[in-house]
C-alpha cells in the first residue's frame, strides 16, 4: 500500500484518467466489433466436407494428444466469443489442428477470400497469388534471375506468421521448418514454410481432408532416409559401395 501513496500531481493524474478512458473505448469499440462479427458469421451458410481421410501428408495417425485447455479469457484482439466452431463450421474442415495455424489465421484468410477455393485451379496457382512461389526469369530452360516482388500480401503474411510459429514447436511441421531454417536461412525458411503451409490448407479446404500430426521423430527418420538414399546414389556414381561402420 505504500506504493499507492505519493504526492500525486493534478496534471500527471489528469493524463492518468484519459489514458485509462481511451483504453475503456477502445475496448468497448473491439466488443462491439466481435458483436457483429459474430452476427454475419452465423449468417454465413455451413460448408460440408467432402471427405474426411487422413491426408497424404500424414498417412499414420500418432496416440491423440491431450485436449488444449481453453483460454479463461480471450488474448489481445481476440473476439469474446469462440471462433473455431464457427471456422470448422463454414470451412468443413478444421484447419487449426495444424500447428502454427490459429483462429485468427483462418478468420484472415476466410476474409479475404472466402471459404471456396475453386478460383485457383492448383497449388502452385494459389501459393503463385499468395506471394509464397518463387519468381523467376527463364530462359532456353535456364535460370536467369530470380525476382523479388516487393508487394504485401494479408493472407500469405499470415501464413509467414504462422511459419514463424513453428520455431519450436515439436510437431512434425515444426522440425520440417527447423531444418529448413538449417538449411537455407531465416527469411527462405520462412517464406518456404509459409508456402508448405498454404499448400496444405487448399489440400484440407478442397479435399476435406483431416491434418493428423505425425511429429518431429518421424521427420527426422524420413530425412535419414533420404540422405542415405542420396549417399547410395554418390557412390554407385563413383563406382563404390557404402559399408556400415563396424
Amino acid at each position: 500500500m505504500e506504493s499507492l501513496r505519493g504526492n500525486w500531481k493534478e496534471d500527471v493524474l489528469f493524463e492518468l484518467q484519459q489514458a485509462v478512458e481511451a483504453y475503456d473505448f477502445h475496448r468497448q469499440q473491439m466488443a462491439q466489433c466481435a458483436a457483429r462479427l459474430q452476427t454475419y458469421g452465423a449468417a454465413l451458410p455451413s460448408r460440408e466436407a467432402s471427405s474426411t481421410e487422413p491426408a497424404a501428408e500424414a498417412p499414420v495417425p500418432n496416440p491423440p494428444r491431450r485436449p488444449r485447455r481453453a483460454p479463461r479469457k480471450p488474448k489481445g484482439h481476440q473476439p469474446a466469443f469462440s471462433l473455431q466452431p464457427e471456422l470448422q463450421r463454414l470451412l468443413g474442415v478444421d484447419a487449426t489442428t495444424m500447428d502454427g495455424i490459429d483462429v485468427l489465421t483462418v478468420q484472415t484468410v476466410l476474409a479475404e477470400v472466402g471459404p471456396d477455393l475453386s478460383a485457383w485451379k492448383t497449388e502452385r496457382q494459389w501459393s503463385s497469388w499468395l506471394n509464397l512461389a518463387p519468381q523467376r526469369d527463364v530462359s532456353g530452360g535456364r535460370v536467369l534471375r530470380h525476382v523479388r516482388e516487393h508487394r504485401t500480401h494479408r493472407v500469405g503474411n499470415a501464413f509467414r506468421m504462422a511459419a514463424q510459429s513453428l520455431i519450436r514447436s515439436q510437431s512434425y511441421l515444426g522440425a520440417r521448418f527447423r531444418y529448413l531454417r538449417a538449411k537455407r536461412g531465416g527469411i527462405k525458411a520462412v517464406k518456404a514454410m509459409a508456402r508448405h503451409l498454404a499448400c496444405l490448407f487448399y489440400r484440407l479446404v478442397t479435399k476435406g481432408q483431416a491434418w493428423i500430426d505425425r511429429g518431429a521423430a518421424e521427420f527426422e527418420r524420413r530425412r535419414q532416409e533420404r540422405e542415405f538414399a542420396m549417399l547410395q546414389r554418390k557412390a554407385r556414381d563413383f563406382g563404390m559401395t557404402l559399408v556400415a561402420a563396424a
